[in-house]
């Protein structure tokens, strides 16, 4: 475990966080960026004036924990990726310049996807698995993909590979339409999830996958038809899950086939689904973080800024 006190900054598409890690302890605090009700997203340039708004309230909560901080680190971009880029994460870069400078210690820079990842490694007490080769699947409203993960020298940790992805929809985006089409407040996953788990009825779904890949634009259509039959919220809202625990099952056959039985990890606000995490765990021994470090948080960020001191 690192001991580097650390501080880390996150301003995703729909989460403005914060989060202090120091003496084996992690603070992370956060605010969901206001979605008006019936919407399903936000334009970035209202992401920006939200996280402008209340990254320093978000701060505050931290308390004068910060300025124990020996590095700080920042999400900079979506992924790991030269043309990965989103406005909403200029507001933390800003941010984490400036109490750099202020504080004089180190800014370290990665990306959301690598916050993820590292989150749900310390939420499962396995960070040793950065010093391997891995499977990562990171589910939320705006990303379904499986990354290989390979540790590299250097501050960076490790790097990730794009070995699988959604061919359209994303699983978050399936899960937070079917919601709001039931009614469910925004982002719908959590008020989805017991709904769903009250269908006690055994549905037959089949992926729609291409190689690796998945596509779940038709997961949409299938439950609107169903709403329009007259059926129950819970068989609705069931069949919406069976669909994207489908894709992700078939997503991770696909890859240990090609890549061996290596370790597989979910992240992202997705991975907190109870349906979806007792398949994974049975089937794959999949490693999933506590509900609370898998929704966009800046756990990692914190984590892996720590561990880049001591590399």
């Amino acid at each position: 475990m690192p001991n580097i006190s650390a501080l880390g900054l996150d301003t995703s598409n729909y989460t403005t966080s914060a989060a202090f890690f120091g003496d084996g302890e992690m603070d992370s605090r956060g605010m969901i960026l206001p979605v008006k009700e019936g919407e399903i997203g936000l334009r970035q340039s209202d992401a920006v004036f939200h996280h402008t708004r209340q990254l320093p309230e978000v701060l505050s909560m931290l308390g004068d924990k910060i300025g124990g901080a020996k590095v700080i680190g920042v999400s900079e971009r979506p992924r790991d990726a030269k043309d990965s880029y989103m406005p909403c994460f200029l507001v933390g870069i800003g941010a984490a310049q400036m109490l750099a400078q202020a504080l004089g210690v180190p800014l370290r820079r990665f990306s959301h996807q690598q916050g993820h990842i590292a989150a749900a490694l310390y939420s499962a007490n396995r960070l040793d698995l950065l010093h391997e080769r891995f499977l990562a699947f990171h589910m939320s409203g705006g990303t379904t993909e499986a990354v290989l993960v390979e540790p590299v020298e250097g501050d960076k940790m490790f790097r990730t590979r794009l070995v699988a992805s959604s061919l359209d929809l994303k699983a978050g985006q399936v899960i937070d339409r079917i919601g709001v089409m039931l009614g469910l407040p925004f982002p719908a996953g959590k008020h989805l999830d017991p709904i769903a788990c009250n269908y006690t009825e055994r549905l037959r779904v089949r992926a729609s996958m291409k190689g690796a890949n998945c596509s779940l634009s038709g997961v949409e259509n299938k439950c609107r038809e169903l709403m329009k039959k007259g059926a129950p919220k819970e068989e609705i809202a069931a069949t919406c899950m069976a669909y994207v625990i489908a894709a992700s099952d078939a997503m991770c056959k696909a890859l240990i086939e090609t890549f061996g039985d290596l370790p597989v990890v979910f992240s992202g606000g997705v991975s907190s689904n109870s349906m979806l995490r007792a398949h994974m765990s049975k089937k794959y021994g999949a490693l999933f973080a506590e509900p609370r470090f898998s929704a966009d948080n800046a756990a990692g960020i914190a984590v892996l800024a720590s561990l880049s001191q001591e590399a």
